[in-house]
C-alpha cells in the first residue's frame, strides 16, 4: 500500500498506536460511534427547539457533549486510570541511538486498516515521517534552526523522563496510583518517539511557536503595508493547508472539530442568524507519562477595512499554552475558555 506524509500527519495511515490489539481498537471505536448516535438526535432536537424559540446560542455556551465530559471529570475519583496509559510502550526504558532504530518497535506489525479509510490517532506515524532523516543529527539540526528563528531558549530533546531531571529549571512529574495518591511518575526513555512526544519546552516558548504560526497564517491577508511587513516563517498557504480539516477525521474533545495536518481544527460556522456561532481555532493536546499539555490558537476575526488599510498587523488573536506536570489531564476545553475570555475582553474595550 502507499502511505503518504499527508496520511501520516492526519492519522489516516492505518499504522497502530500504542495498542497492538486491533480487536480492542475496533471495540472502542464502535462504542464511541454508538454513544455519538445516541446523543446526536437529542442535540439536534435541542438545537432546533432553541432556534425555534429565537434563543441565541453563542459559542460561549458549552456543547452538551463537552459539558457532560466536564461533569464526569469533576465527579470522577482521584486515581482514575486512563486506559491509554495502561499500554506497555508508554513505559519503555530502552535507549535508542537513532530514529531509524526505533522503527523496529512496530515496523513488522500489520496495518489496522487500509490507509485513508479510517481515522485513528497514532504517535508512531510521526516517527515514520522522519524516516528520510535517518540520522539524529538531522533532527538536532532542525531543532537548532527552529530555536534560532523563533528565539527559543528552553526546547530540548527528552532522553529520559522528567522525574530523573532533578534540576531547578525542571518540574517534577506526577501520577495517581491505584490508591488515588500522588506519586512520582516512573522512569521512561523517550528516545523512541522524539518526533511524536519527545521534546521538552516551556509555556513561553510554546507561545512564541504559536504566535509564529498565527503570524504566518495572517501575513498574506494584509495588503497595504508598504513593504514594512516581514514574511512569516511559513507561507500563509502552508499554514492554511495545515489547518484545513481532512475528511474522515474526528476530534474526541470537541464535537465540531476535525483533524487537519498534525492539528485539530474547528472551522468558522454559523447556519442561522442570532444562533450558535462556531469560531475558527486550531489546537493540539499532548499527553505523556507524568505530564499533559495543550497549545491553542484562536485567530482574530479581521474585518476587510482593517486588512485593506493596514491599521493592524499580525499576529492578531489569542494563543494559549498550558503545561501541567500531571498525567491524564484534559486541557483543551480550559484553553478554549481562556482564549474566549481574552477575546471577549479585547472586543469589550
Amino acid at each position: 500500500v502507499a502511505i503518504t506524509t499527508r496520511l501520516l500527519v492526519s492519522h489516516l495511515s492505518g499504522i497502530r498506536h500504542y495498542e497492538k490489539d486491533i480487536t480492542k481498537v475496533k471495540e472502542e471505536k464502535e462504542k464511541a460511534n454508538r454513544a455519538f448516535k445516541l446523543t446526536k438526535p437529542y442535540q439536534d432536537k435541542e438545537q432546533k427547539e432553541k432556534e425555534g424559540k429565537g434563543i441565541e446560542k453563542t459559542d460561549s455556551v458549552k456543547p452538551r457533549k463537552e459539558y457532560e465530559g466536564e461533569v464526569k471529570s469533576r465527579n470522577s475519583k482521584p486515581g482514575r486510570r486512563d486506559k491509554e496509559f495502561e499500554q506497555e510502550e508508554y513505559y519503555l526504558k530502552e535507549k535508542f541511538e537513532s530514529v531509524i532504530e526505533s522503527l523496529k518497535i512496530f515496523k513488522n506489525d500489520p496495518l489496522f486498516f487500509k490507509p485513508g479509510e479510517h481515522f485513528s490517532i497514532f504517535v508512531t506515524g510521526f516517527i515514520v515521517i522522519k524516516k528520510n532523516d535517518y540520522r539524529d543529527t538531522k533532527i538536532i539540526e532542525s531543532l537548532v534552526e527552529l530555536m534560532v528563528v523563533l528565539d527559543h531558549s528552553s526546547l530540548f530533546l527528552c532522553f529520559v523522563s522528567l522525574p530523573l531531571l532533578r534540576l531547578s529549571s525542571f518540574a517534577s512529574c506526577y501520577v495517581y496510583n491505584k490508591k488515588g495518591r500522588l506519586v512520582n511518575a516512573p522512569y521512561v526513555d523517550n528516545s523512541y518517539k522524539w518526533a511524536g512526544g519527545g521534546f521538552l519546552s516551556s509555556v513561553g516558548d510554546l507561545l512564541k511557536f504559536g504566535n509564529a504560526l498565527l503570524y504566518s497564517y495572517q501575513a498574506g491577508q494584509f495588503k497595504n503595508t508598504n513593504g514594512k511587513l516581514l514574511p512569516g516563517y511559513l507561507k500563509p498557504d502552508t499554514v492554511a493547508m495545515m489547518w484545513t480539516p481532512v475528511p474522515k477525521t474526528e476530534v474526541s474533545w470537541d464535537r465540531d472539530g476535525k483533524y487537519a495536518m498534525a492539528w485539530a481544527v474547528v472551522e468558522k460556522k454559523q447556519q442561522y442568524g442570532c444562533c450558535r456561532q462556531q469560531r475558527h481555532y486550531a489546537s493540539h493536546t499532548g499527553g505523556a507519562v507524568g505530564a499533559s499539555s495543550v497549545l491553542l490558537i484562536l485567530p482574530e476575526e479581521l474585518d476587510s477595512e482593517a486588512i485593506d488599510t493596514g491599521l493592524v498587523a499580525p499576529p492578531r488573536g489569542v494563543v494559549v499554552s498550558i503545561i501541567c506536570n500531571m498525567q491524564s489531564v484534559s486541557l483543551n476545553s480550559t484553553a478554549l475558555k481562556i482564549a474566549r475570555e481574552f477575546d471577549k475582553e479585547k472586543w469589550a474595550q
